[in-house]
């Protein structure tokens, strides 16, 4: 009696699966473009690739992918925050101006006081988003304007000098742990414990849920408006953190201090694979988005290159990446389809 026998399903190439999935990582794909930036940089200027030039290019990313990591957790939410750049201008003079004026005053009550700062502001952008139901451009642009009016007036013309700044506070900008700076190791700090958080508790993944489809996740029983509120008080209070770094960093402030930096924030952010739509990213991605952008920075000066391609390249990229999304959600979309399709005509 002949037996017989089901064929043997083929088989899969499973590490070919997984190679795949590897390299559709865009942290992948971000870390390998800033080896090739870095390479290509020092072929051409072998001073780049100085102990001196890299701690200098990870001090200049570090704001940047600090600020990014409470940026992510905005953007995914289908929110945006506008207002970073004005809270670090704004804490930064106000604990400078507090340690000129109290010098007993301890380096650790600064950096406090300028993450309370950070986020108070962003206490209230939250607030008036989810319970006032405006819309987070519009409010947050808006509190770009009144941080940077308030800064102005406290200001008044004034600068904070380095002889008024402490020199133990200082030491955070300038000094290494075996050759690595300070400010970047802090900066990674807060990047792992960010992105171990989003990946482990229920309250972080419900971010996720929120920014994919806001109406499912209200169905669902999340409650939306307190995890977009705490989105923007994390946001609010690392740019406070920030505040204090760039104080650090620079040894003084005037009215100008983190101008401009919520645009290369955002840049940054989108270019490490957060989707501007919101529901998917990470920090890890936006750390090396910073990176990257810093490196392309840092790379045209080294080949004396003008500045301003800086700005071109960075929208370019920018522009380059929400189109890698759109693609990437359009082809999602299709596939989810299809095979909602093949099961009902099973």
């Amino acid at each position: 009696m002949s037996v017989i026998t089901a064929p043997a399903p083929a088989p899969t190439d499973r590490p070919a699966s997984r190679m795949e999935s590897l390299l559709r990582a865009r942290e992948l794909g971000i870390a390998l473009a800033i080896l090739v930036v870095f390479g290509l940089t020092t072929l051409n200027n072998h001073a780049f690739a100085q102990v001196a030039s890299i701690q200098q290019l990870l001090n200049g990313a570090a704001l940047i992918a600090l600020l990014g990591v409470g940026e992510t957790l905005v953007i995914i939410t289908r929110n945006v925050d506008l207002s970073v750049g004005s809270v670090v201008g704004l804490s930064a003079y106000i604990v400078g101006d507090l340690f000129k004026h109290h010098h007993g005053m301890p380096v650790l009550l600064g950096i406090v006081i300028a993450i309370a700062v950070g986020a108070t502001i962003g206490a209230v952008n939250g607030l008036v988003t989810t319970v006032a139901r405006v819309p987070s451009l519009v409010v947050t642009l808006a509190m770009l304007y009144i941080v940077r009016g308030v800064d102005g007036v406290i200001v008044h013309g004034t600068t904070i000098d380095p002889a008024s700044i402490p020199t133990a506070f200082t030491a955070v900008g300038y000094q290494t742990l075996f050759g690595i700076p300070w400010l970047a190791l802090i900066v990674a700090v807060v990047v792992a414990a960010a992105g171990y958080a989003m990946r482990s508790f229920r309250s972080s993944r419900d971010l996720y849920a929120i920014g994919s489809n806001p109406d499912a996740a209200a169905l669902a029983g999340i409650p939306s408006g307190r995890r977009v509120f705490t989105a923007f008080l994390i946001s609010g209070a690392l740019a406070g953190l920030a505040g204090a770094l760039f104080l650090a960093l620079h040894a003084q402030i005037d009215v100008s201090g983190g101008s401009g930096y919520e645009l290369t924030v955002i840049a940054a952010v989108v270019v490490g694979g957060v989707a501007i739509f919101g529901g998917s990213g990470t920090v890890l991605g936006a750390a090396l988005g910073a990176v990257l952008l810093n490196t392309i920075n840092q790379a045209l000066v080294a080949s004396r290159v003008s500045s301003f391609w800086n700005g071109a390249i960075a929208g370019a990229l920018l522009l380059a990446a929400i189109a890698f999304d759109r693609w990437l959600s359009l082809r999602v979309t299709r596939s989810l389809r299809s095979a909602e399709g093949a099961h009902r005509d099973l």
